[in-house]
């Protein structure tokens, strides 16, 4: 994983690099903003077993995590040096970062569970006030590229696997429905997977993952 960091030019997360690319107000903001979020959906269907926190994602010119990642990531993962699943149906994806920024910081979640909000169909019609935090509905980050970020910051401890204790998958209501199918992701018999399904299933594995960036100080 490191390696493929170094390859797509990006700068290695280390706690030098943390401390001088992100301002004191900028972790003021995401302290701030990771609570609001943990307050504002903590009557979810297992808010309990979610854990908010900080997700770095990559500059996607350079390391897009949209798109499946080479095998080799995945060894550190797996195991062993295995391809992802990648539905070829699927559309290029929604960019949420803006490329030329080595690491957006993002306020979501970072456990291995996000919370149970409903179905694509149920979440994409909800009113706005029910996922809006801090004036910033948290439907427009629910993003393939976020989970994809969140997988690869993982390390061996993947979100929405069946080597957890329950398997789950999350739900992208952020991308639009292709045909009549709606994104979603998972790992499951041993591989990371970008998948298509129902857009009705309301069922206790699938979750979500609301989202905000924190932006730069200026």
């Amino acid at each position: 994983m490191a390696e493929a960091v170094a390859q797509a030019g990006l700068p290695p997360i280390t706690p030098a690099y943390l401390a001088t690319a992100f301002s004191d107000d900028m972790w003021k903001t995401a302290e701030h903003t990771v609570r609001a979020l943990r307050d504002h959906f903590a009557s979810a269907r297992f808010a309990d077993e979610t854990t908010y926190g900080i997700l770095l994602v990559p500059d996607p010119a350079k390391l897009d995590t949209r798109r499946p990642m080479p095998p080799s990531v995945r060894a550190d993962q797996l195991g062993t040096p295995t391809d992802d699943v990648f539905d070829e149906r699927l559309p290029a994806g929604t960019l949420g970062t803006r490329p030329g920024i080595p690491w957006t910081m993002v306020a979501t979640i970072t456990g291995a569970y996000g919370p149970s909000l409903g179905s694509h169909n149920q979440i994409v019609t909800a009113p706005p006030a029910s996922f809006t935090v801090t004036g910033t509905d948290t439907r427009n980050l629910m993003i393939r590229q976020l989970w994809g970020a969140r997988v690869l910051q993982s390390g061996p401890n993947l979100p929405d696997c069946e080597a957890n204790q329950r398997w789950t998958f999350t739900l992208f209501p952020g991308e639009g429905l292709t045909g009549d199918q709606a994104e979603s992701g998972t790992v499951l018999k041993g591989k990371v997977r970008f998948r298509l399904g129902k857009p009705t299933r309301t069922i206790a594995s699938a979750r979500t993952a609301p989202a905000i960036t924190i932006p730069p100080s200026t």
